[in-house]
């Protein structure tokens, strides 16, 4: 992978250096405020886009390798981006793998030909992306550098991708982290996954197997070690992927590809039903 050959600082944006606007100060200075604001922005911005352009494009060995690969700034997917109703992925921004990407990657699918589904690497990128975000009591951090998912369109605004809040979490990011976005064609098919089940409520449902199957088929792909949700009568239900298995041999993979998939699924233990004390080992299995 290519190296940066930036300062990291320059890509750490500091939510802490945006101050607040007030004309209680008198307008000058609610002015001077706001271009102080707007400038910390604007030099993330101009780091990103200097890299894509010094060190992707204009190193690119062909047209396709220019635009299959990218470093972007992360924004948390919401409401804005849902599909209209009849489409897949309407009501599922946040109960799928899917992301907003600039219209680059279209450009790699059709230069690369690839092959359904699309799937796209979202990577922590040593000395570039902050620092990981703590978690509160209660939750755990998946310690994940990297996940994969698909497209839910391509109108995210040049540098930038809209992530799904579980992504943003099993990468332990904050908005306007920086990463690096690329088309990835070399996931194996699955054949098998183990979920853990968060609540044991969810084990209840009379034909929750049905539910799963269901509910897996708005992700393209999923990756061990992270967490993904679902919805289901207006509940939201959360699950480990505990293990992944590649077809054909059964071999375990950190990720699968599981749409057009002949994949098994199993539930093991659900995470309430597991004693305080071995949580933590169980989720380091």
């Amino acid at each position: 992978m290519i190296q940066t050959v930036t300062a990291a600082s320059t890509y750490q944006f500091h939510p802490s250096t945006q101050k607040p606007i007030s004309l209680k100060s008198g307008l000058l200075k609610a002015i001077s405020t706001k271009w102080q604001n707007a400038n910390s922005l604007a030099v993330l911005e101009q780091a990103v886009e200097d890299y894509n352009a010094e060190e992707i494009v204009a190193s690119a060995i062909d047209a396709a390798s220019a635009v299959s690969y990218r470093r972007l700034i992360v924004l948390p997917l919401d409401e804005r981006f849902d599909p209209p109703a009849g489409v897949f992925s309407h009501g599922h921004v946040q109960t799928g793998d899917k992301m907003s990407l600039p219209r680059e990657f279209w450009t790699a699918i059709q230069r690369t030909k690839a092959e359904v589904p699309w799937l796209f690497e979202v990577s922590r990128v040593n000395g570039v992306t902050g620092p990981r975000v703590v978690f509160p009591t209660g939750m755990e951090d998946p310690g994940l550098d990297r996940v994969v998912g698909g497209a839910i369109d391509f109108r995210s605004p040049s540098n930038y991708v809209f992530l799904p809040k579980w992504m943003m979490q099993a990468l332990a990011l904050k908005p306007r982290d920086v990463v690096d976005v690329k088309l990835i064609q070399t996931v194996p098919a699955g054949s098998a996954v183990k979920l853990r089940p968060h609540s044991s409520e969810f084990l209840k449902i009379a034909n929750h197997q049905a539910v799963l199957e269901t509910e897996l088929k708005h992700y393209s792909a999923l990756v061990r070690g992270s967490t993904i949700p679902f919805d289901y009568i207006g509940k939201r239900y959360y699950f480990d992927v505990v293990d992944l298995r590649s077809a054909p041999r059964g071999e375990k993979v950190p990720m699968a590809k599981v749409q057009d998939c002949d994949i098994a699924a199993e539930f093991i233990r659900a995470k309430d039903q597991i004693p305080k004390k071995k949580r933590k080992e169980k989720s380091q299995d």
